[in-house]
C-alpha cells in the first residue's frame, strides 16, 4: 500500500465521523420528558378515543317525531338488579357499580351534578362540592396528593365505603323516535345512586347522592364484566351492555312534565299508579309498531297466519300449527297439525257410526201412527 492510498483512507474516515457527528447533533439529543413518554401519548391518546367512542351525540330536533324522558327507580334487592350490587368487597379487581363512580368522582376523572329533584341541569353551576358531598353523607375520606383547590381529589379507604347502603339507583331514560331511520331508541342519559339510612321516625329514607352523566362513565363500566344470573358464572357482559341492552328491571316514578310531580303525587292509589305505570310502558314499547307500515308480502303472510289461527279456533284446537320435518328427505314433510286434523276427523265418523248403530230413530206420533196403519193393511191383502 502506497503512502498516498494511506492518507486517502484516513481523509475519508475522518470525513465519515465528522458527518455522522454532525447529523446527531441536528437530531437535537435532549432529556426525554414525561410527556414525550411513549407510553403516555398513547395512553392520552386512547383515553380520548374511548371517550369520544363512547360519547353519544344527540339527535337533531328536526329529525325527532317523538321523544320523552323518563325516570326509573332501580331496586338492588331484585334478581335483575343485583349485578349492580355485588361484589360488596372488591373480589381479583371486581368492583360494584357504585365503587366506580365513586371512585371516579373524588379522583376528579368525571364531574357529578346536584340532584334537583326533576328539575336537573348538566352544567358547570350545579357541580357538586366534592368535599360537601362527602361530610354530607358521612363518608370518611382523605385529601389525596397533588389535590388542588381548584381539582380535589381524595382517597376513602375501603372499609369507609357505604356499598351496603346503596340499594337504589334513579336512571334517566330518553325515548326517541327518529324519523330518518324509522326506530324507536331507547339511551339513558344519567345514573344517580340513593343512599338508604333509617329516618328520624322509623323505617328507611332515601336520599339521592348525585347525578354523573352516563357517556361520562361508559368507558370505565365497559371494562368491568358481570355474570347476570346464576345458573350461568361466565362473566359474558358489561355493565355498559347490561343498560344499553335494557337488561334491568326499574319501575317508573316520575315523567317529565309540566307540574314537575311524581307518580306518587299524580296516583296517590296504589292500584291506579300501577296501572299508569305499566299504560306509560305499554305505549313507549308499540309507539314505533303503530308507525310500522309493513309491504304487500308481509301484509299477506300476516293475514294467512290470522285465518290459520282463526280456523284452527274454530276447529277446537288451541295447539299451534308445527312443522316436523325428516331428516334427509326434502320431500317427505308432515305437519302435526294435519295429523291432529285427521284424528279428529276419524274419531268423529266412529262416533257418528256408534250413535247412529245404538240411538233410536225420534218421530212425531203422526208418524208412527201412520207407520202402523200401512203395515196393518198390508197384512190384510
Amino acid at each position: 500500500m502506497t503512502l498516498k492510498t494511506i492518507i486517502i483512507s484516513s481523509l475519508m474516515a475522518t470525513a465519515s465521523l465528522s458527518i455522522s457527528a454532525q447529523v446527531e447533533n441536528a437530531g437535537g439529543v435532549r432529556k426525554r420528558t414525561g410527556q414525550d413518554n411513549p407510553k403516555n401519548q398513547t395512553a392520552a391518546t386512547v383515553s380520548d378515543r374511548m371517550q369520544s367512542f363512547f360519547e353519544s351525540k344527540d339527535t337533531h330536533d328536526a329529525d325527532l317525531a317523538y321523544m320523552r324522558r323518563i325516570y326509573r327507580q332501580l331496586d338492588l334487592t331484585k334478581g335483575a338488579n343485583s349485578p349492580l350490587y355485588f361484589p360488596e368487597d372488591v373480589i381479583d379487581g371486581q368492583e360494584n357499580l357504585f365503587r366506580i363512580i365513586l371512585n371516579l368522582v373524588i379522583d376528579g376523572k368525571i364531574p357529578a351534578y346536584e340532584y334537583l329533584d326533576g328539575r336537573e341541569v348538566f352544567t358547570d353551576q350545579y357541580k357538586i362540592n366534592v368535599a360537601d358531598m362527602l361530610q354530607r353523607f358521612d363518608i370518611y375520606a382523605t385529601e389525596a396528593k397533588g389535590s388542588t383547590e381548584r381539582n380535589p381529589r381524595f382517597i376513602i379507604e375501603e372499609a369507609d365505603v357505604p356499598t351496603a347502603r346503596i340499594l337504589n339507583y334513579y336512571v334517566i331514560e330518553k325515548w326517541e323516535f327518529d324519523r330518518r331511520t324509522n326506530r324507536m331508541k331507547t339511551r339513558v342519559e344519567a345514573l344517580c345512586p340513593v343512599m338508604n339510612r333509617s329516618g328520624d321516625f322509623g323505617g328507611e329514607a332515601k336520599y339521592p347522592m348525585f347525578w354523573v352523566k352516563f357517556d361520562a362513565i361508559r368507558p370505565y363500566i365497559s371494562r368491568q364484566h358481570v355474570f347476570l344470573s346464576d345458573d350461568n358464572n361466565l362473566a359474558t357482559h358489561s355493565l355498559d351492555d347490561y343498560f344499553n341492552l335494557g337488561m334491568y328491571d326499574g319501575e317508573i316514578y316520575k315523567t317529565q312534565n309540566l307540574r314537575n310531580l311524581s307518580m306518587a303525587q299524580m296516583f296517590p292509589d296504589e292500584d291506579d299508579r300501577k296501572r299508569a305505570q305499566d299504560s306509560i310502558d305499554n305505549r313507549l314499547r308499540s309507539f314505533g309498531k303503530d308507525l310500522w307500515v309493513p309491504t304487500r308480502e308481509e301484509y299477506l303472510a300476516m293475514k294467512e297466519k290470522e285465518a290459520a289461527a282463526v280456523k284452527t279456533a274454530a276447529e277446537g284446537d288451541s295447539i299451534p300449527e308445527r312443522t316436523v320435518v325428516v331428516a334427509d328427505e326434502k320431500t317427505d314433510v308432515q305437519t302435526a297439525s294435519s295429523a291432529r286434523a285427521k284424528k279428529r276427523t276419524t274419531n268423529k265418523k266412529a262416533a257418528k257410526a256408534k250413535k247412529t248403530s245404538t240411538a233410536k230413530p225420534k218421530t212425531s206420533s203422526s208418524s208412527a201412527s201412520s207407520g202402523a196403519v200401512k203395515s196393518v193393511r198390508r197384512r190384510k191383502k
